[in-house]
């Protein structure tokens, strides 16, 4: 029997391939009514996070999800000095909740946080459903992702100012066993965990993203919104990456 050539191939050649070939030929739409934005601030080194961990994974199964809604968790890291250094946290997520609260939309930072369709959600301490979705017009928008590289076009109707356009990779089945801090002893599990988050601001329609590559083992997706300088959301659209 005849060996396939690419099995001759070194490993890593083989992975650089296969992430490529899943960031080719896609393309993420949508007009009409923006989908809500569900973002959680949120912290392995925090004990009260995993249960809002939780509800967000629950998305998951949303019939919703990608069409109406596009869940997001943001890792905060300023809990990491009580002993735990969050793997998934980033600067810029802290950054994301201070420039939220500059614009009224937050009284305060902390975790776990919710912010829904661009304002402070508080309703899950009290167990209530998420607020539903104000309808709205939204211009239509389209993002083209081909070999690691998105191009986003937004027919911005009526917007003559700077727009930024941000981009999120997101990532699933994610654990971590924590061995310091509030969490200590426990394994976390998480889902729509912001692997990357990127932003450019333009006073035109159209953006380029170049997206890193990611565990191909593990499922991802990508979220791409449009927002006014007051974090505003115009449009969004996301999907599975295939």
């Amino acid at each position: 029997m005849s060996t396939p050539r690419f099995r001759k191939w070194p490993i890593s050649l083989i992975v650089l391939l296969l992430g490529n070939m899943a960031y080719a030929g896609q393309t993420f739409q949508h007009q009409g009514t923006p989908p809500q934005l569900i973002e959680l601030y949120t912290s392995e080194g925090c004990s009260s996070c995993p249960p809002a961990d939780r509800y967000l994974s629950s998305l998951v199964d949303s019939p919703k999800l990608w069409k109406r809604i596009i869940p997001m968790a943001f890792h905060v890291d300023y809990w990491d000095y009580i002993g735990w250094k969050d793997r998934f946290a980033h600067p810029s997520y802290k950054q994301r909740q201070y420039d939220y609260r500059a614009f009224g939309k937050l009284k305060s930072v902390y975790t776990p946080g919710w912010v829904v369709d661009g304002k402070e959600w508080r309703g899950f301490f009290q167990g209530r459903s998420l607020p539903s979705m104000p309808q709205r017009s939204g211009d239509k928008l389209t993002a083209e992702l081909d070999q690691g590289n998105l191009d986003i076009h937004f027919e911005k109707n009526g917007f003559g100012s700077q727009l930024t356009a941000h981009v999120a990779l997101i990532g699933f089945d994610q654990q971590s066993s924590v061995t310091a801090g509030e969490n200590r002893g426990k394994t976390l599990s998480h889902q729509f965990v912001v692997l990357n988050k990127q932003q450019k601001t333009s006073t035109g329609s159209q953006w380029l993203f170049e997206i890193p590559e990611s565990d191909i083992s593990k499922k991802t997706a990508l979220a791409i919104w449009i927002t006014k300088p007051d974090m505003q959301v115009l449009q969004a659209t996301a999907g599975w990456i295939d």
